[in-house]
């Protein structure tokens, strides 16, 4: 399996169009005009926002003729599950704690 870019994969989803993008494309592949359709922006600001999740390996571009049709490449975004997952079993255990804590000290708070 290739190995996706953390900083590239977070650093692509830190952009809050980029994250409506990625789950536009989670319904099925589109055209950028229809990726651009609901976005206040042009269609090469949402171009420019694609070249980005491209090199960070969570859309494919696919050409045909003069349209470019973009799919979600979702297998890209394992690497990042699995880091997330990772360290979910520290906030869970560290949640758990808490919630010990508050029955211990006033079980009607919870």
């Amino acid at each position: 399996m290739e190995t996706y870019s953390l900083d590239k994969i977070f650093s692509a989803l830190g952009h809050p169009l980029r994250r409506d993008i990625v789950r536009r494309l989670s319904r099925g592949p589109a055209t950028i005009t229809e990726i651009a359709t609901p976005f206040d922006v042009s269609l090469n600001a949402v171009s420019k926002h694609l070249k980005v999740l491209e090199a960070a390996g969570l859309v494919e571009r696919d050409v045909q003729g003069r349209e470019h049709i973009c799919r979600l490449q979702a297998e890209a975004l394992t690497s990042a599950t699995q880091w997330l997952d990772f360290y979910r079993q520290f906030w869970t255990k560290r949640l758990d704690a808490m919630q010990n804590q508050l029955l211990e000290e006033d079980p009607d708070q919870i």
